[in-house]
């Protein structure tokens, strides 16, 4: 089968910006407080540092990193460097807004936080002397070329967990559907047709997988029925266009409902009030 893209439907639907916020040296102890809906992306180039965390914090409470890597937190995850290295370091941090917050379909999906080698990442190292490159001249643009490159290490970290699947060790859901080469052609196509009429034989035809088969390894994978993900993706994608003042039954029309009625039954369902109540809830 040929080659599927995996990420940009996903990415273009629902965005992530990242921000630089600091490039250089740390000295002592520096804390980096939870905000919602910002995740943070950490870079150390070179020199070693002790990270931790609260002990409820569902990771390890100390780690230490002793390698050049990347540190991923992609929910709101309050954690603190020690002794990060003064000199003789590349360091850089950027922050990471996702659409939706804690909605967002990867903040959901991945693990609190995901440390991984720079050396386990190819052609990263030239995406990284790009950044710091950036990081380290004013130039005009700098700041906002240096948010762009962030975004560039953080498809590549992404691709990476998708490409090696057991090294990642994702959590079952999403991303661990899109590491699986034929459920990923169902979630893909779901994910760029939202609307079209998804039938569990239709699936299973994607997949190239008979009905049964289909149906008990994408619970097993994606830990939801083939329903169940389709419903919340729509669901999301609704969330997503009433916070940019689209009308319920223009959503509806688009996600392949009868009518607004039919979207608004799910939307009670699943988040236990009506749309209208959830949007003022959000403003």
């Amino acid at each position: 089968m040929p080659p599927i893209d995996r990420l940009s439907s996903l990415l273009e639907r629902f965005h992530v910006r990242a921000h630089l916020f600091h490039a250089g040296p740390l000295c002592g102890t520096t804390k980096f407080a939870a905000r919602q809906g910002r995740g943070f992306l950490h870079v150390l180039r070179r020199g070693e540092m002790v990270v931790t965390h609260s002990a409820r914090a569902g990771v390890p409470r100390k780690l230490a990193v002793q390698a050049p890597c990347l540190l991923f937190y992609p929910r709101p995850l309050a954690h603190n460097f020690h002794n990060a290295p003064a000199e003789g370091s590349d360091f850089v941090c950027a922050t990471l807004d996702f659409d939706g917050g804690e909605a967002h379909p990867l903040a959901r999906a991945l693990p609190p936080l995901v440390v991984l080698p720079l050396d386990a990442v190819e052609g990263l190292e030239q995406s990284l002397a790009l950044l710091f490159a950036e990081t380290t001249r004013v130039l005009c643009g700098h700041r906002l070329l240096a948010d762009r490159l962030f975004e560039v290490v953080l498809i590549q970290l992404l691709r990476w967990l998708l490409d090696h699947p057991q090294e990642s060790e994702l959590p079952a859901g999403l991303l661990a559907g899109l590491g699986d080469a034929q459920l990923a052609r169902v979630l893909v196509a779901m994910h760029e047709r939202p609307g079209d009429p998804w039938t569990l034989d239709r699936m299973a035809r994607e997949a190239g997988l008979s009905r049964s088969a289909f149906a008990q390894r994408f619970k097993a994978v994606v830990n939801a029925t083939p329903a169940d993900y389709l419903a919340s993706w729509r669901l999301t994608i609704a969330q997503a266009e009433l916070r940019k003042g689209a009308s319920l039954k223009t959503i509806a029309d688009t996600l392949g409902y009868a009518n607004a009625s039919a979207l608004s039954r799910l939307f009670t369902q699943k988040v236990g009030m009506p749309a209208r109540q959830w949007l003022a809830s959000r403003q």
